[in-house]
C-alpha cells in the first residue's frame, strides 16, 4: 500500500473507530438504566438474541458468504469476549457500582486491546506508544484503588474480568475484520451466539414484562441494537483500517463521554477527581496516536 493510501485508510480508521468509541459511551449508563427492570442475566442474553436476529436478517438477506474453518475459531472468541463476557460482566459490576464508576474502568480497555493486539494480530507499536498507554491506564488504575476498592471490591473485580475479555474480543474482531469485513465480524459472532442467547432468554424470561417502564424498553433497545450491533460494525472497520493498537486508544475518550451521560440520564455524582483523572487519560490519546506506527 503506498503512502498516500495508507494515510487515507488510517484516517478512515480513527473516524471509524471514534464513531463506534461515541456509540459504545452510552452502553454503561443504559445497562444502570435497565436494571432497574431487568435482571442481568436476562438483560445479557436478550440483548444478545435481539442483536442476532437482526444480523441474521442482515446476512441472509445479502446472502453473505459464510465464514469458513479457522474464521469460526475466531469468532467464538470474539462472542466469549464481546457477546456474552463484557455484557454479562458489567451487568453484575453494576449493581455493586454506579455507571460513573465503572465508566473509569474503561480507561484500561485501550491497554487490554494493544497487548492483545500484540498478542493475537502481531502488531509492534513504537515504545513512547506504550509508554503514553501505560500512563493513561496508570492513571486509571490510581483512581480505583483510591476510591473504588474498598468500597465495591466484587463489583471493581467484575469490571477488571469484563475489560480483559472486553480486550481480548476487540483485538481478535478486529485481526479477523482485515479478512472478513467490520460488519460481518460482529454480525456472525451474534448469529454464532444466537441459538443459545434465545433459549436463554426463553429460560430467564421475566414473570412480569408489563411491568417493564419505557425508561427499561429504550435502555434495553439501546444495548441491544447500538451497543451490541452498529457500535462494533464502525468499531472493527476502525480497527482493521487504523490499527488496533493505535485506533484502540480512542477508548479513552470512552470515559468522558460516558461520564457526562451517567449525570445527565441517571443524575449520578461525578466527581471532581473523576474529571481529573478522564481529562488526563484525554491526553493521553494524543501522545499515542502520534507514536502508534
Amino acid at each position: 500500500m503506498d503512502d498516500s493510501r495508507y494515510k487515507r485508510a488510517a484516517s478512515g480508521g480513527w473516524l471509524n473507530g471514534m464513531l463506534g468509541v461515541v456509540i459504545f459511551s452510552g452502553s454503561l449508563p443504559a445497562t444502570r438504566l435497565a436494571l432497574r427492570d431487568f435482571d442481568p442475566l436476562f438483560l445479557t442474553v436478550a440483548r444478545a438474541s435481539i442483536a442476532g436476529l437482526l444480523a441474521l436478517a442482515i446476512v441472509m438477506l445479502r446472502r453473505e458468504r459464510w465464514p469458513q474453518g479457522v474464521q469460526w475459531r475466531s469468532l467464538v472468541v470474539v462472542a466469549i469476549g464481546v457477546v456474552v463476557g463484557f455484557p454479562l460482566l458489567t451487568a453484575l459490576a453494576l449493581q455493586h457500582v454506579t455507571s460513573a464508576h465503572s465508566i473509569v474502568f474503561i480507561g484500561l480497555l485501550p491497554l487490554a486491546t494493544a497487548l492483545f493486539g500484540v498478542l493475537r494480530a502481531g502488531e509492534r507499536p513504537r515504545t513512547a506508544f506504550w509508554v503514553f498507554s501505560l500512563i493513561g491506564s496508570a492513571l486509571v488504575a490510581g483512581f480505583a484503588l483510591r476510591e473504588g476498592v474498598s468500597a465495591a471490591p466484587m463489583g471493581d473485580a467484575l469490571m477488571l474480568l469484563a475489560i480483559a475479555l472486553c480486550g481480548l474480543g476487540y483485538a481478535e474482531g478486529g485481526r479477523l475484520a482485515r479478512t472478513l469485513g467490520g460488519w460481518q465480524v460482529i454480525s456472525w459472532a451474534l448469529v454464532l451466539s444466537l441459538p443459545l442467547m434465545l433459549l436463554a432468554s426463553l429460560w430467564w424470561w421475566p414473570a412480569r414484562l408489563g411491568a417493564v417502564s419505557m425508561p427499561g424498553w429504550l435502555s434495553l433497545a439501546y444495548v441491544a441494537l447500538f451497543s451490541m450491533f452498529l457500535g462494533f460494525v464502525f468499531w472493527y472497520r476502525g480497527l482493521a483500517q487504523g490499527g488496533i493498537a493505535a485506533v484502540g486508544q480512542l477508548q479513552l475518550l470512552q470515559p468522558l463521554l460516558g461520564l457526562v451521560l451517567a449525570a445527565a440520564l441517571l443524575h449520578e455524582q461525578v466527581s471532581a477527581a473523576m474529571l481529573i483523572v478522564t481529562l488526563a487519560v484525554v491526553l493521553c490519546v494524543a501522545g499515542a496516536k502520534k507514536f502508534a506506527s
